[in-house]
């Protein structure tokens, strides 16, 4: 069995997609701490005067606050903020109501936390993206170690044979560890395709919403890799 394993990102962009499409199993990594400025809670639109962040507040209270704690804060109106944001820069786009129809159920429903918010959005995006896989949630299995054995000690709960990575953790992962326990371990190669997009350039890192306001239904096609997993060095 194919386990990916990835911390919840708000809106994230049609690679995080197609990393879920590629595993058998997807395990919301989210009992880990949680790290302001990062993707956990934002994510970028393209405008006519180029990129921006949307942002969900959230109430960060100390450093070892857990992403699953990690509270959004309801202050103000962010979720209209959002919807205007994202209607200036790709309401002429084909799918717009497309978009909308996905978001706004899970902005409406207030979420309490910014990883309950995330997986509502991930669970409608996968359902409009026709991607099955099963999600599951790390926190799930008390884990105790850190890092590579961390991973290990996860992947080894749900029976993985092969655990897909991202690319960049080849800088930190211990390949050994996985050659020991017996789990193929494979990069995942992000090489995409581009589509008929508003404006130009053509901006590829932006949230999926860009990619399903553009292509509608046919983003099932473009959140394909061009590339297929590259195996790590035995």
């Amino acid at each position: 069995m194919r386990v990916g394993i990835i911390q919840s990102n708000y809106l994230p962009w049609r690679g995080y997609f197609d990393f879920i499409d590629d595993v058998d199993l997807f395990v919301v990594h989210d009992d880990l701490q949680f790290t302001k400025g990062d993707w956990r809670n934002r994510n970028k639109i393209k405008t006519e005067n180029g990129l921006r962040w949307i942002t969900v507040p959230v109430h960060y209270s100390r450093t070892a606050q857990l992403i699953c704690e990690t509270r959004i804060d309801y202050s103000r109106n962010w979720q209209r903020e959002h919807r205007n944001a994202i209607e200036a820069s790709l309401g002429k786009a084909a799918y717009i109501d497309d978009v909308f129809g996905l978001l706004q159920p899970a902005w409406n429903a207030q979420h309490e936390t910014i990883s309950d918010l995330n997986i509502a959005l991930m669970s409608a995006i996968c359902q409009y993206l026709q991607i099955s896989t099963p999600l599951r949630m790390s926190a799930e299995f008390e884990l105790q170690g850190a890092r590579t054995e961390r991973l290990i000690e996860l992947l080894t709960a749900v029976g993985a044979t092969t655990y897909l990575s991202g690319p960049t953790a080849r800088d930190y992962l211990d390949e050994r560890l996985f050659a020991e326990a017996g789990i193929r371990l494979e990069y995942k190669e992000y090489v995409y395709p581009s589509y008929r997009q508003l404006g130009e350039p053509f901006e590829g890192a932006v949230s999926i919403v860009d990619t399903i306001a553009n292509c509608g239904p046919a983003a099932r096609v473009v959140l394909k890799s061009l590339k297929t997993a590259a195996r790590a060095a035995a």
